[in-house]
């Protein structure tokens, strides 16, 4: 049952976003090291010092060693939480509201390890991590696997083309061309998509996000304390995950009956803000398949008709869609062209282009924006934010 209950709505708020960028190749960088150059930029940039953070939400490397290396006295709460970043978006603004804490420190490091890129496993010092992402058994379709499965699945139900995976992959592209920080900016056509190397059929290397070293970090605060700061304030309108109780690749009833549905349906309960006020929309696109799954799940388009959308709102010239003529998609050029930052990115950009700090990219006026983060299973989110 989704409830409509949301004591959290605009009273909490991410008062400034940083990256590194992001780098689709093993650097000599560690974890850490790129964690803290994000963190001490967001830091400064938000007109801070080390000794206003009490709070500290991550991904890795762990909240206690970020604490240590950044010199921080005291926090009162901590947590490191699994990925896409919503999960800490979301426990970090609940945290803020309960009064766990009132200035909380939010990371994520994207890392090219074993679980996400073989090449890792030539350099002794990730070899060993498999981090975030294990990989499927040998009796399940876990993972990458199952996101072919279903895709296959998708393209038999409704008769969906290959190019309509592409046009994701394009729009991705041709706005990380505008996206100083993208791993991926080269100009790609939709015959460089047809002709790339297939990994499982149907999603080939480019439906695939790119595994990236890099990080990004967030202030996030009360809505008071975060207009008293540098920059404006993104306020947290709503905040969701979902998950139904057959949630394992393998086990998933339906195209429409997963954890997409779950989250669409409690941000309506929660959110005053329908599709038609949503300014900039971010989709994950950690596979192509998904940002399909995503577009007929919030409603801009019925079952099995995403490809179709997506061909009636992009620009031939340029291979950007632009949704309705006014709302950009991925506008930083999401997973698979920025880089595979488990949503951490997405929100990023939604919270600059809200602030007006997206530069080339920036949508004018922007005032709302919609983050529908991860998959099918157990990792499907939502965020509303609106500009403070």
């Amino acid at each position: 049952m989704s409830s409509s209950r949301n004591p959290l709505k605009d009273k909490v708020a991410i008062a400034g976003a940083a990256t590194t960028g992001f780098t689709p190749h093993n650097t000599e960088r560690s974890h850490a090291s790129l964690a803290a150059e994000a963190c001490i930029k967001v830091i400064r940039e938000c007109g801070l010092t080390a000794a206003d953070i009490d709070g500290i939400c991550g991904s890795n490397p762990s909240a206690p060693m970020v604490q240590s290396m950044l010199g921080i006295p005291e926090v009162t709460w901590f947590a490191n939480l699994p990925i896409p970043f919503v999960n800490q978006v979301a426990t970090a603004s609940a945290a803020v509201a309960a009064g766990l804490a009132e200035v909380v420190l939010a990371y994520h490091t994207p890392y090219r390890l074993p679980w996400n890129t073989a090449n890792s496993l030539k350099d002794p010092f990730r070899r060993g991590g498999m981090g975030m992402g294990p990989g499927p058994g040998p009796d399940t379709v876990a993972g990458a696997v199952g996101y072919t499965a279903w895709a296959s699945r998708y393209m038999y139900e409704y008769g969906a083309k290959k190019e309509h995976f592409g046009y994701v992959a394009l729009n991705g592209r041709a706005n990380a061309a505008r996206n100083p920080a993208a791993a991926m900016r080269e100009p790609l056509t939709m015959d460089d998509y047809l002709s790339a190397r297939m990994i499982r059929w149907p999603l080939c290397l480019l439906d695939m996000d790119v595994p990236v070293d890099g990080a990004d970090a967030f202030i996030i605060t009360t809505a008071e304390r975060a207009r008293d700061l540098k920059l404006p304030p993104a306020l947290v309108h709503a905040a969701v995950l979902g998950m139904i109780d057959h949630n394992e690749e393998e086990q998933t009833p339906a195209l429409r009956d997963h954890g997409q549905r779950v989250v669409v349906e409690t941000l309506k309960a929660k959110s005053d803000i329908g599709l038609d006020g949503v300014d900039v929309y971010f989709p994950y696109d950690g596979f192509s398949f998904i940002t399909l799954s995503w577009l007929e799940m919030v409603g801009y388009c019925g079952p099995g008709e995403a490809g179709a959308f997506l061909e009636a709102n992009r620009d031939p010239a340029t291979g950007r869609v632009l949704i309705n003529g006014r709302v950009p998609m991925n506008p930083h050029g999401g997973a698979l062209s920025e880089g595979g930052t488990q949503g951490s990115g997405h929100i990023r950009e939604a919270v600059h282009q809200l602030q007006g700090l997206a530069g080339e990219r920036q949508t004018p006026d922007a005032r709302t924006a919609l983050v529908t983060a991860g998959g099918f299973f157990f990792n499907a989110q939502g965020l509303v934010l609106r500009k403070g």
